[in-house]
């Protein structure tokens, strides 16, 4: 007489294997998500400094090109608080990022982001080590 299905043995093999690709799969894409909405940030920084220094161009004062701008915004996809500092002497600017929302929040590696107007990044994990070439893309 032919039986027809799984034994119990082959069922808990089956789950074992998908359970350890499951162990493997999740972190792996949820380190690749948090890298991916880095670009969030240095793209928010980059397009805000791009503004000031236009502005900058035009009235030769960073003070007059933030306005209102000045203050914590969130970036364009929401990811993080972009907060721009202006000082009056000399002439400059700091912007800064930090995570405002999930999955960017749990991100140690890159947990602040920093341009300021001589075109210096700078970033730094939750311990405030700097991590600059990480967080900015470069490795």
């Amino acid at each position: 007489m032919k039986k027809n299905g799984f034994s119990l043995i082959e069922l808990v093999v089956a789950v074992g294997i998908i359970g350890i690709l499951a162990g493997i799969a999740i972190p792996a894409y949820s380190s690749y998500v948090k890298r991916a909405n880095r670009s969030d940030a240095t793209r928010t920084l980059s397009v805000d400094a791009q503004a000031l220094e236009r502005c900058y161009s035009q009235t030769f004062s960073y003070a007059a090109c933030a306005g209102g701008a000045v203050g914590t915004l969130p970036s364009s996809q929401g990811y993080y608080n972009v907060t721009i500092a202006v000082t009056a002497a000399p002439a400059g600017y700091t912007i800064t990022a930090v995570p405002a929302r999930s999955p960017q929040t749990s991100d140690t590696s890159c947990a602040q982001f920093t341009l300021n107007n001589g075109g210096t990044q700078w970033a730094a994990n939750s311990s405030n080590v700097a991590n600059t070439q990480t967080c900015w893309g470069s490795t």
